[in-house]
């Protein structure tokens, strides 16, 4: 048997699995020893690569943590439009003296092999994204002892989140930065999703099992706020971004409280799924070409943006980030768990006096 989500924290803070070297063992061990939930991200990971870090995070704490795993996608509805999309990018790899990444590097992420990891050596929590698992493979996670979640961004989502077995789901509001959890990439469709209070009331109507929150939340005063709607939990990615541990680019961080920077947008410029960013140049100059071909687009980018990093150019990077991200704190990540759970709570007894009076 898992475990109940009450049992994996002390304070209702969950860490998000930011991937592309953002979550790592150092930030997940901080934030599980001082109460939270920490995540690791398998996404873009070998199976190795998760294993070899699984084991480092246990070697930095023993309380419960997280690893996330991305969903295999499907195959690209338009092929030839990834080709256009490359020719458009040609000015950035001769800007940043770099080829261009191969599209078909990959479109499962190593999901089976990941899968063997996390059944043969388990670790208390697995969350999913980009879609939900077959039945049997959370049920073999649950018999192994894993607390299981899925990301959903719509009821009928998180509906299927319930049906296929999970333990939890995770409701992510239009707010959240970084890639929307979507089971299917829709072109036709409107991506901007529901804002997060409102889908956590509505998943809460839609299904019986835990809800962790995730979607802009920054301040404990938010957490109280998606507590109060039905959420056992709230996740937070962008605030654990910008703190000491965090593995992002140093660029990125302070991007995040940049008055250069003054909104955020969902794109595909990046990756060819809608991702949470700050505006920037590519942003604002690709954003309106790329093609819905993930991961496809995220293989043709990659040396890009690496070569931006290395450049020390912004512009060129995916500085994911959500909406309230000028709220990012710059503080060790335990710190921060702190920090919020006493926001939380000074929020909570400032609600209760009220409704005394």
């Amino acid at each position: 048997m898992s475990l109940a989500l009450t049992d994996l924290l002390r304070h209702p803070v969950v860490q998000a699995p930011m991937a592309g070297g953002v979550a790592v063992p150092q930030l997940a061990a901080a934030v599980s020893e001082a109460g939270g939930l920490g995540f690791l991200a398998a996404g873009y990971k070998t199976a190795d690569g998760m294993y070899q870090e699984i084991k480092q995070l246990r070697g930095l704490t023993g309380f419960p943590f997280g690893v996330n795993v991305f969903m295999p996608q499907p195959e690209t509805p338009d092929p030839a439009a990834v080709g256009v999309y490359a020719h458009q990018l040609a000015g950035e790899a001769s800007w940043y003296a770099t080829g261009l990444g191969d599209p078909d590097d990959g479109r499962d992420d190593g999901y089976d092999a990941k899968l063997a990891v996390l059944l043969d050596n388990p670790v208390p929590v697995v969350s999913f994204h980009f879609g939900v698992p077959a039945r049997d493979v959370l049920d073999a996670l649950r018999r192994a002892g894993t607390f299981t979640l899925a990301t959903a961004t719509t009821p009928d989502e998180a509906r299927a989140v319930q049906d296929a077995g999970a333990d939890a789901v995770i409701a992510q509001g239009a707010e959240a930065g970084g890639h929307r959890g979507t089971h299917r990439d829709c072109p036709e469709t409107d991506c901007s999703g529901i804002g997060l209070l409102p889908l956590v009331s509505q998943v809460r109507e839609a299904v019986d099992i835990p809800i962790v929150a995730a979607g802009g939340i920054m301040h404990g005063s938010q957490i109280a706020a998606v507590l109060a709607v039905g959420a056992s939990a709230a996740q937070l990615g962008t605030a654990f971004l910008a703190t000491h541990e965090s593995g992002a680019h140093v660029l990125h961080k302070q991007a995040l409280t940049n008055p250069l920077y003054t909104r955020t947008e969902p794109t595909r410029a990046f990756s060819g799924r809608p991702a949470r960013a700050l505006v920037n140049r590519f942003l604002r100059e690709h954003g309106r070409y790329a093609p819905a071909a993930y991961p496809d687009v995220h293989h043709l980018t990659a040396p890009l943006r690496k070569a931006a990093a290395t450049a020390g150019d912004p512009q060129g990077m995916a500085l994911w980030a959500g909406q309230g991200h000028r709220m990012a704190r710059e503080l060790p990540a335990g710190q921060l768990v702190e920090v919020l759970a006493a926001e939380l709570t000074a929020t909570r007894t400032a609600l209760s006096a009220g409704g005394t009076r």
